[in-house]
């Protein structure tokens, strides 16, 4: 069983009222512990910070990383390197019914897994996605923020995949690609790098910013851009990103091929996310 952290308590536990029991009232992120022969630490801990903060500002959630906690996770890096690392806030226990309280008592829930052996290969090989019959419901107020309630995608991964496909490519209600079923996507077409909008649906990735920064700092232009089926069948070459895998290209979508970019290799390189 993985290492579980509650408010700073090995193997502590949480509150049947807790509100992310309730209404799955939180945010979460996975983080990357770096490999034995790196310098030991949480990969893009800033970012991820950044993000959660972010997220619980939207959602009204009172929470700012205290140096202990900052302190558990670099410790937690050191001892389990190349593993990842979940940091999950819930807004705590209180208010009445979905009505929140007036201020949150937030729960910390640190958790430690190791990363699944299968995304070697998928850096290495590239995967194919299959078009999923499930979509995202569009809701702006939502839309970017790692929340916990995480039903969309539960659907998602309960449908069968066949052997030859990996992962499902995901579209929200009115029919434009919005992510994988567990990273953001990215196609490249005449030298330039588009990526769905996350402004009604969808996770905006820590990964996904860095990459995008990245690409645009190498001279490589980038736009966010709705996308639909037929835009991205017209890619030249596509990949998917997230804090895990980092980046691994996407050789085919349903029954169109598509070639391996020849960038990927070198900006897993750069960002120190080769497994």
């Amino acid at each position: 069983m993985a290492p579980v952290w509650v408010n700073h308590h090995k193997n502590g536990t949480i509150n049947p009222f807790d509100r992310a029991v309730a209404y799955g009232d939180g945010v979460f992120a996975t983080m990357r512990t770096a490999s034995a022969d790196m310098p030991a630490g949480i990969l893009f801990l800033d970012g991820h910070i950044c993000r959660l903060q972010q997220g619980c500002e939207r959602l009204g959630i009172e929470w700012h990383a205290s140096d202990l906690l900052i302190e558990q996770l670099q410790q937690l890096a050191r001892q389990y390197p190349q593993h990842c690392i979940k940091l999950l806030l819930t807004r705590g226990v209180g208010g009445r019914g979905y009505q929140a309280p007036s201020s949150s008592n937030v729960t910390e829930v640190v958790s430690v897994n190791a990363i699944p052996d299968h995304y070697l290969d998928w850096q290495q090989s590239g995967i194919s996605l299959a078009s999923s019959s499930i979509c995202l419901g569009r809701q702006p107020l939502l839309a970017g923020i790692k929340h916990l309630n995480r039903l969309e995608q539960v659907l998602i991964k309960s449908q069968p995949l066949v052997d030859t496909y990996q992962d499902w490519l995901v579209f929200d209600c009115d029919g434009y690609v919005i992510e994988s079923s567990m990273a953001n996507l990215f196609i490249v077409k005449n030298n330039q790098v588009l990526t769905p909008a996350i402004t009604h649906a969808g996770v905006s990735g820590v990964m996904r910013e860095i990459i995008i920064d990245t690409l645009l700092c190498h001279g490589i232009a980038v736009m966010a851009t709705r996308l639909t089926l037929s835009d991205v069948q017209a890619a030249e070459h596509i990949f998917i990103t997230n804090s895990l895998f980092g980046m691994i290209d996407v050789t085919a979508i349903d029954d169109f091929q598509f070639s391996r970019w020849t960038q990927t290799a070198r900006f897993r390189q750069i960002l120190s996310v080769n497994l």
